[in-house]
Order: structure tokens, then C-alpha cells, then sequence
């Protein structure tokens, strides 16, 4: 399917705005424009509206009313900023790699954003805890075989050799293969959730990311098992585990992902929502909507609106623009309007991340 045919399938919604105003005012076709590639991905339809129709006088003129674009060279031309024109790239490219993300296989997917979260560094090593707490023991196996296949290592050297502090916890995270059956121990959660507990008040707290029991009990366990263990901390202590650890965000984010993802995801996406997020940030957008639509979209969603009191939607249609906005709209209109239509997570290796 080319990017074309894609964009075609999405009918306009400035249709009636294009037949109603072939001849814009030239102080509002500038304004319009600005707005247009000043966003969340970029308005095509007001684009195509304007410059479509717009001769040189026109573009000349825009060039000089728009200095936060535009600034006059030594010589005398209007010279588009270098941060501006990587800025649109960005923007321009959400859309298509929206698409792609979702039309790939979701085993390669995850590997290679995987494997980008490594290069970026540590400020992205959070990607890593999200992709190995969030998938069943056999997408990760998956995940796994997958990066092998693309970049000739396996994660777990490439991981082994990062350095930072999270190293050890990252490192049997994307090694683990987790038992995914009913049992729990409650005597042994009680046991881990007390140890948690003792760590977390010791002098020490600022290491609790490197002790081993606590790596062990959030690498090998269930993650029904770990649920166990949060209530458990609760009952002894008193506190949510979440605020206990608010100092430690990799261990935070990782018992999050593994006991409730849903909370952890909605707070991603409206990170990414806002207004001063940056780039990294806004990525999340695309990843989260992509990955989890035929895994637990809808429940997310729900999750979003009783956090933040809007739908996901809506919250998306008042922040992104153009075909970026209508592809994610739509991917979550999806889940909702058919939910049926989605598959048990494990019993499919296409769409999102049930691989």
C-alpha cells in the first residue's frame, strides 16, 4: 500500500471548506497556513487549500510576515530556519511513520524500538522496561529472535553492555520468560512485598534499583504474582508501593507496566499530549496507540477518560492535526465501534502487540 492510497482512504474533512473558500483572504490564508504546520503533525487539506493556488507575490509576502519562520539573510533573501525546516520534516513525517509502525509485524517492531531506545541512551532506557513488562513471555521471545534477526546480537549483550545504573534490571527483563498460569504464592509474595518494603527504608534506598532479591522478584515472577505483591505491600505498610517509590522511577515504571499497565499508558499518552512535550515525549503517541490497539486499547482508553475526564479521541482531535490525527482517531474508533473484531492477545501475529 503506498503512502498515497493511504492518505486517499481517509476522505477530507476540509472538503466543504475547500469548495466554500476557493479564494481565502490573504491575511487569513497566512494565518490558516501558520496554524497548519504549527502543530501536531501537520493540517494537509489547509496546505493543499493554500499554496495550491498561492503564486510568487503570495509566497513572498507569507515569507516576509512570518519571523518565526523566516528571517532576512545578509543576502536579502527570506531564509527558512534550520530548526524550522527540521521541525516540519518531524512533523511531516508522523503520519507515515504511524503507518509504517503499524502495518510492521509487531515482533519487529518492538525490536527496533527497542533497539533505537539503546542508541538514544539512557533518558530512553524507559522504552526498554515498557516493551519487556507489557508483552507476554512469548512476545518477548519474539521481540528477542526478532533483533537478533536485524541487527546480528542479541538484546541481551547489547543491554549487558549499557552503562548506567539500571543495567542489571534491564538486563533480566528482556531475558525473562515469565510463568503466565494462576498460581500464587501467597506466603512468598508476603515474604518479597516485606522485603520491598525493608530495602526500601534502609540507607541504602538510593541503590534499590542494584539489590538482587528485588531484580529476582520483578524479573522471574508472574505477574499475577507481583499484583500479589503490591497488595501485600499495602497491607503491611499501609502506603502504595507507587509513592514509596517515587525517587526510584525505573522501579516504579517497571511494577507499573508489569501490575497495571493501563494507568501506566494513559499517563504516558497525555505526557505526549501536551503542549511543551518534546519530541521523545511525543513519540509515545504513535508507539502507544500502535502497539497496544489489538491488546488492551479499549481499556486504556477507558483508563484516560477516568484519569483525565475527556476521551482519547477527543483529546487527540483538539492536539494533532491533518492525516496523522484522522489515522490515530481512527485506530482508536476501531476498538470501540468493534470490539469484538479484536483478537485475544496471543492468538494473532498481526496489528498491535499480541504478536
Amino acid at each position: 500500500m503506498t503512502e498515497s492510497s493511504i492518505v486517499q482512504s481517509f476522505p477530507s474533512q476540509n472538503t466543504t471548506l475547500r469548495k466554500k473558500n476557493k479564494y481565502m483572504n490573504p491575511p487569513d490564508d497566512f494565518e490558516a497556513l501558520s496554524k497548519a504546520v504549527s502543530g501536531f503533525g501537520v493540517d494537509e487539506d489547509t496546505m493543499i487549500l493554500i499554496l495550491g493556488k498561492w503564486h510568487s507575490e503570495q509566497l513572498r509576502s507569507f515569507r516576509k510576515r512570518t519571523p518565526q519562520f523566516f528571517s532576512e539573510d545578509e543576502s536579502l533573501f527570506e531564509r527558512l530556519d534550520d530548526k524550522q525546516i527540521a521541525f516540519w520534516t518531524k512533523e511531516f513525517l508522523r503520519f507515515k511513520n504511524a503507518v509504517v509502525q503499524w502495518t510492521m509485524h509487531p515482533w519487529e517492531r518492538d525490536a527496533r524500538l527497542a533497539h533505537e531506545a539503546i542508541t538514544k541512551g539512557p533518558e530512553s532506557y524507559g522504552l526498554l522496561i515498557e516493551i519487556a513488562c507489557t508483552r507476554s513471555s512469548e512476545e518477548l521471545l519474539g521481540v528477542r529472535k526478532a533483533y537478533q534477526s536485524l541487527f546480528n546480537q542479541s538484546i541481551e549483550d547489547v543491554v549487558s553492555r549499557i552503562q548506567c545504573i539500571e543495567r542489571k534490571l534491564l538486563v533480566a527483563l528482556v531475558s525473562s520468560y515469565r510463568y503466565e498460569g494462576v498460581q500464587v504464592n501467597d506466603s512468598t509474595a508476603r515474604s518479597e512485598a516485606r522485603t520491598l518494603g525493608t530495602a526500601n527504608r534502609t540507607s541504602n534506598k538510593k541503590n534499590l534499583i542494584e539489590e538482587d532479591k528485588i531484580v529476582r522478584t520483578l524479573t522471574i515472577r508472574s505477574k499475577l504474582h507481583l499484583k500479589a505483591v503490591v497488595k501485600f505491600y499495602k497491607d503491611l505498610y499501609g502506603r502504595d508501593i507507587y509513592k514509596d517509590l517515587e525517587s526510584e522511577m525505573r522501579l516504579k515504571e517497571t511494577i507499573q507496566c508489569l501490575c497495571n499497565p493501563q494507568t501506566y499508558f494513559s499517563k504516558v499518552l497525555i505526557d505526549a499530549l501536551k503542549d511543551d512535550a518534546d519530541d521523545d515525549t511525543k513519540e509515545a503517541l504513535t508507539r502507544v496507540i500502535v502497539t497496544r490497539n489489538n491488546v488492551d486499547m479499549k481499556e486504556i482508553g477507558e483508563e484516560f477518560n477516568k484519569q483525565y475526564g475527556v476521551p482519547l479521541s477527543r483529546k487527540i482531535e483538539e492536539v494533532a492535526l491533518g492525516n496523522y490525527k484522522d489515522f490515530l482517531v481512527s485506530l482508536i474508533d476501531r476498538i470501540n465501534e468493534n470490539p469484538s473484531e479484536i483478537p485475544i492477545m496471543g492468538s494473532s501475529t498481526e496489528g498491535g502487540a499480541s504478536g
